[in-house]
């Protein structure tokens, strides 16, 4: 079936209807969502007239209540997009692709956020594989209840055989829990039929669900004297503490805090025994080292908490960063949170 610009089609799967707004190649064009300013690349084979889907369902007719009139049509039974998110309904870890437009109103690339909507914080470990190349990796924390940008996935890339490997540990009050993982492969045909409204960001993007649950697992028994006998006594991995198994940079990049407050109170009770060069000194020495760490873990950007003042140790900041190749660039602008207080680093 051939469908023209400015067509009005339905998707044979999801209920949404649209219009057409463009022509693809490989059999796909570009469709403008009703109730929404999204477009996206469907097959055509997904897609029918919609005039032709209510010529095959007559019974299928809309309501008019007198006194009202709705402003657009819309499909039968078709759901109303959720404006709101209750955790009684949460769906796990997923992983959702938000569409970049360029001026054209075309998706040119992807952000993908990862979604936490449980109660519990996680680890998580992810990477990125193009045609089976490393393109990208994120190792950190993701906090209950939500939303952590991971990087983005250019809409050409949708041909180079996205593999994502997610690797996930609830954590717990007794350190991390059970390993699990997943592999999200993703197929052009099957990323464009997964449009939905996401929790937490509250709009409709392509949308994967990751891990349905964090809650614990029974862990397994113990193994008896019989059965580790019959084993000739050889060690088992499953009595290993699982953050044995665990990075140890994962779990520090995790709880590492990407803001150091060089306050002189914050770094020593005693301070007010120390001469100004004394100070300097110190918090120059906690500036190193957080930086360092920082460096080692691969962190993007921090914020160094100096104050206003007299702008002795703004200075002395900028100083080394300009001495350091790692620093990508870093900013002393007016920030909504630390004002004119604070130097952005990024790496």
């Amino acid at each position: 079936m051939l469908f023209a610009v400015g067509t009005r089609v339905r998707f044979l799967h999801s209920r949404d209807e649209g219009v057409v707004t463009g022509l693809l190649d490989n059999g796909m064009v570009n469709v403008l969502l009703d109730d929404s300013d999204f477009e996206i690349p469907a097959f055509i084979d997904d897609l029918v007239r919609a005039e032709d889907f209510r010529d095959a369902h007559p019974s299928v007719k809309a309501k008019i209540v007198p006194g009202k009139q709705e402003t657009r049509e819309r499909g039968p039974d078709r759901p109303p997009i959720e404006t709101q998110y209750a955790i009684l309904k949460s769906f796990g870890i997923q992983l959702a692709f938000d569409p970049v437009l360029n001026p054209q109103g075309h998706a040119e690339k992807y952000k993908a956020i990862l979604i936490n909507d449980t109660q519990y914080d996680a680890i998580i470990g992810l990477e990125l594989y193009l045609n089976g190349s490393l393109s990208l990796r994120y190792n950190g924390k993701l906090s209950n209840v939500s939303t952590l940008p991971v990087g983005e996935l250019l809409f050409d890339q949708l041909n180079d055989s996205p593999v994502f490997e997610v690797d996930c540990w609830r954590i717990t009050t007794q350190g991390t829990g059970s390993r699990m993982h997943k592999t999200l492969r993703l197929k052009p045909k099957q990323f464009f039929s997964k449009v939905k409204t996401a929790p937490l960001l509250n709009k409709r993007v392509h949308l994967f669900r990751l891990f349905e649950t964090l809650k614990g697992r029974t862990e397994p028994k113990e193994e008896d004297l019989q059965a580790y006998t019959r084993r000739n006594l050889r060690p088992s991995a499953e009595w290993l503490d699982i953050r044995e198994h665990l990075p140890h940079e994962v779990v520090e990049l995790a709880e590492f805090v990407p803001e150091l407050d060089l306050h002189i109170e914050n770094l020593t009770p005693n301070y007010k025994k120390l001469s100004n060069a004394e100070i300097l000194r110190l918090q120059l020495s906690h500036f190193e080292s957080y930086l360092d760490k920082a460096i080692r873990l691969g962190v993007e950007r921090v914020f160094i908490i100096h104050g206003v003042g007299k702008g002795r140790l703004r200075d002395a900041i900028a100083s080394r960063l300009l001495q350091m190749p790692e620093v990508q660039t870093f900013r002393n602008e007016y920030h909504p949170r630390y004002g004119y207080g604070a130097t952005e680093v990024v790496f």
